[in-house]
């Protein structure tokens, strides 16, 4: 690097001049879901009439690998769900095409299924990293048993002054109100007993 100084100016420091930036591939969610599924029917395709099922597994992670790579960062949410879905399409599909008739074509998605789970929790493993790595973070919901945990732990947890001024206002109260019960039920009379007569 090199600095020039103009005059009158602070010096500057020169860098590498700047490449243009090529025109680089990027999908869309739906565009990477479409072309996961292509992938994946084309790979079970092509194993079914060679007999090489490791083929079909093989490019069904690297599509996996590829398409979360290239999707843009807001396609990632639907993106991370499609592996599974979209190799459960193409095999399908692909068992339409090649099999005899229904019973085979049901065994054989079935079979494909179970000899390629690895693969499916490999591909699926990458494409969520990657998402993650990318900038994708799922969104958890904080509702229902989880929203009523956060704000019972909110009041129980000491915050400095006021929980514990929060803590002593519930304890008067509590307090308040026993003792209001218990004067009231010592001023009335109880009459759903009846009176014992005294010797």
């Amino acid at each position: 690097m090199t600095q020039t100084r103009a005059a009158g100016q602070k010096a500057r420091v020169q860098g590498p001049p700047r490449r243009p930036r090529s025109a680089s591939i990027t999908l869309t969610g739906r565009g990477g879901a479409v072309a996961l599924f292509a992938a994946c029917f084309c790979g079970l395709l092509i194993a079914a009439w060679t007999g090489w099922d490791l083929l079909a597994d093989a490019i069904f992670v690297m599509t996996c690998g590829l398409v979360a790579c290239y999707t843009r960062v807001s396609g990632l949410r639907g993106l991370v769900v499609c592996p599974p879905l979209a190799f459960l399409g193409g095999s399908v599909l692909a068992q339409l095409i090649t099999a005899a008739d229904s019973f085979s074509t049901a065994t054989g998605i079935l079979i494909t299924l179970g000899t390629s789970a690895p693969w499916l929790f490999t591909g699926t493993g990458l494409t969520v990293a990657i998402a993650l790595g990318r900038g994708w973070r799922p969104e958890l919901p904080a509702i229902g048993v989880l929203g009523s945990l956060r704000h019972a732990l909110r009041d129980t947890w000491p915050r400095g002054d006021r929980s514990i001024q929060r803590r002593l206002a519930a304890g008067r109260q509590a307090r308040g109100q026993h003792v209001k019960r218990r004067a009231t039920t010592a001023a009335a009379p109880n009459t759903s007993q009846p009176a014992v007569p005294s010797r």
